[in-house]
């Protein structure tokens, strides 16, 4: 990368490090205060945790779009400010009605899909992978950070701390976003970043994507809904006081990572991406069942390193099958889609967990989880093997941009191009190859072979 890209890439890295940590840092401790805040009953506790997934997930794709014409920086720095009101509000609120609020505004900074765009207007589409990669390696380790440090600043600030921390952190991101990410020379659409309009018709008619939409749904469900009960099982089964949960998650978190990298690489290696997705779905299920067994430390030990291993796999491999499944100039429809999807998923777990925990128990949460990742099963059991294809993107030289549809041939038969797309106005080559006989070689002879021979 140029020096102008690793900046762009690490600013941004960071700006979406330090917002995923402010709306995580509660998750293993917001329950423990559901006796001692004013108004609160597990339904209101539940929509309070959750609703930051509503206001995203209505708001992520017109963020995305609207991009487009006003520039990213002014949305992102709206975003950022809709965190840090958000964030201030829910430190300052006296009751439950408060904290939902604050959760709400916090939520509507929905700008992870304008994120996206502006790592595609920075970074060269050759390099782009690389910067996505760096992306999505920060999100894991915030989340574990974030599972970390909640019970930590509980401890010393309680509630209100984190909420002005998460406040403290949305300024930081400002000063990122102003004063280290680089100002990209234009705006572009691209469609295999963020949203377009017109995409969403085809997205949500393909099967495919839907059984990943739904599965992404279920997934962030079950954790939400998790979170409503586990808090509460360390304190009154296992004795352990809240400051020192993050004696738990941390150990889990990592152990699960660990065992989650190998299955990673045997899917991708042996091409066998369904039935390690199956297996995790399956392990999903077999942990849904262990929980509510889970009265000493060894058992719900085991059980949450096994439920974090699958919730790292799936999460690692779903976008993954997303990009596959979508066809090359709707990709950054279908992953706005799924991130929707998973928002409405927290969103869903943080209140029907609410309301199954008031007439049911911990069982009963637990057994909505468990009954979602069965009726996952049987609808992932029937899905297509996936692709192996992988999607790239490259400039379009200008002394093609009058010959869009004849560079498009001869790109598809190019060794390993399955589908191809050239678009002048976005000026770039959009590709799904097969990694294993794609011959990038020779699509870099035939981009600047029409440019010798037009000079």
């Amino acid at each position: 990368m140029t020096p102008s890209e690793l900046r762009a890439t690490s600013g941004l890295a960071a700006i979406y490090s330090v917002r995923m940590a402010g709306l995580f840092m509660v998750l293993p401790v917001f329950m423990l205060y559901a006796d001692v805040l004013p108004g609160a009953t597990p339904f209101l506790m539940g929509l309070a945790l959750g609703i930051y997934g509503l206001t995203q997930a209505l708001l992520q794709i017109p963020f995305g779009m609207i991009s487009d014409r006003v520039g990213r920086r002014p949305l992102i720095a709206l975003g950022l400010l809709l965190l840090i009101v958000g964030s201030i509000v829910a430190a300052l609120a006296e009751s439950v009605y408060g904290i939902i609020l604050g959760r709400a505004l916090q939520g509507a900074g929905a700008v992870a899909a304008v994120v996206l765009a502006l790592t595609a207007d920075l970074i060269a589409e050759e390099r782009r992978t690389r910067a996505l990669a760096v992306i999505g390696l920060t999100i894991g380790l915030t989340f574990t950070a974030a599972m970390v440090l909640g019970p930590l600043v509980d401890r010393t600030f309680g509630l209100s701390g984190i909420f002005w921390l998460t406040a403290l952190l949305g300024g930081v991101a400002l000063l990122l976003l102003f004063f280290w990410v680089p100002v990209p020379d234009r705006y572009r659409p691209h469609p295999d970043m963020a949203p377009v309009p017109g995409g969403l018709r085809h997205a949500l008619r393909e099967p495919e994507l839907l059984r990943l939409n739904l599965g992404v749904f279920i997934l962030h469900m079950t954790l939400a809904a998790n979170f409503l009960v586990l808090p509460l099982m360390l304190v009154e089964r296992l004795g352990l006081a809240s400051e020192f949960h993050y004696w738990v998650y941390l150990p889990v978190l990592l152990l699960g990572f660990l065992l989650m990298i190998p299955a990673v690489i045997y899917a991708e290696r042996r091409r066998a991406l369904k039935p390690v997705l199956l297996g995790a779905i399956g392990l999903l299920v077999v942990v849904q069942a262990l929980l509510p067994l889970a009265t000493d430390w060894f058992l719900l030990g085991v059980a949450l390193v096994l439920f974090f291993a699958a919730f790292n796999l799936l999460e690692a491999a779903m976008p993954s099958l997303v990009a596959k499944t979508a066809p090359v100039a709707e990709k950054g429809t279908a992953m706005g889609l799924f991130s929707t999807s998973q928002f409405l998923g927290i969103f869903a777990g943080g209140v029907l967990g609410g309301l199954i925990l008031t007439y049911a128990g911990v069982a009963g949460v637990f057994g909505l989880g468990l009954a979602a990742a069965v009726a996952w099963l049987l609808v992932a059991a029937t899905m297509a093997p996936p692709s192996h294809l992988s999607s790239r993107a490259y400039a379009l030289p200008e002394s093609w941009m009058a010959a869009e549809g004849e560079l498009s041939g001869r790109l598809e038969a190019l060794e390993g191009v399955a589908e191809a797309r050239v678009s002048a106005r976005e000026a770039a080559v959009y590709l799904k190859v097969d990694p294993a006989c794609f011959d990038e070689q020779g699509l870099r002879e035939l981009l600047l072979g029409h440019s010798a021979a037009g000079a």
